[in-house]
């Protein structure tokens, strides 16, 4: 299960037991808020997108929307998410439990500006049914991010 590689990054961090399970389903942002108990754009959402003949890994607000104009702009080509099962190939997470920790492979990762507006933000770890509470500061660190990027759209109005 994904969540043991999660659990076992977070340990040189004495972070592991802060990891959150569910009896139900956190797989989508929606399910995600309802267990947790916070609005969905509280979830940082995981994409996972093609990136050359490798994986890339944006995190969002959960009320955030890829915005095609800016990822091109700043990544220099256009934006496509990977299959499932790419994702899990490339992750070691499948699809409802992606995050940017306890990676089977080394892909980059960059959070969006759309998760600073909040002091805390819950992104998944490893399983349909789990979660996290980080400052930006902790995901920045802890999810190793390249860059705090802007590729978002949908959330600026809210």
């Amino acid at each position: 299960m994904a969540i043991g590689s999660v659990q076992e990054y977070f340990k040189k961090w004495g972070k592991d037991k802060d990891i959150l399970e569910f009896v139900t389903s956190s797989a989508t942002v929606e399910l995600a808020a309802q267990s947790i108990g916070v609005e969905p754009a509280r979830i940082a959402k995981t994409i996972c997108f093609k990136n050359g003949e490798g994986a890339m890994l944006i995190v969002t607000a959960g009320d955030t929307k890829t915005d095609n104009r800016k990822f091109k702009d700043e990544f220099g080509f256009k934006a496509k998410m990977l299959t499932p099962d790419e994702t899990l190939q490339y992750t070691g997470h499948a699809v409802g439990g992606v995050c940017p920790f306890g990676l089977e492979n080394d892909i980059p990762v960059f959070l969006d500006k759309s998760l600073k507006r909040f002091v805390s933000v819950y992104p998944a770890c490893g399983s349909s049914n789990s979660a996290i509470k980080l400052t930006c500061e902790e995901l920045h660190k802890y999810s190793q991010n390249k860059k705090w990027i802007d590729v978002g759209k949908g959330w600026e109005d809210k």
